[in-house]
């Protein structure tokens, strides 16, 4: 079964860019922390995240948000 992709407008990248930033994250460490939790993401694939551009899986969002310590309310607010 293929994993649900969550259509995205820009503003659940640009709340994972601004929290990562508020948290001292360089995207990097984003990445390796979701590496170590399992996840499969590259640094590319978070900038089009972040940026707008590429669909966020769900278990990707999932990931940041236990990742980031933050609810799903604050990746979702507009």
């Amino acid at each position: 079964m293929r994993e649900q992709k969550i259509k995205q407008d820009i503003c659940i990248g640009a709340n994972i860019r601004e929290i990562r930033r508020r948290q001292g994250l360089k995207q990097t460490d984003l990445v390796g922390l979701l590496q170590l939790e399992g996840v499969p993401m590259t640094r590319e694939a978070l900038v089009k995240i972040e940026r707008g551009t590429q669909h966020i899986q769900a278990s990707q969002l999932r990931a940041i948000k236990h990742t980031l310590g933050i609810t799903y309310d604050e990746l979702l607010e507009p």
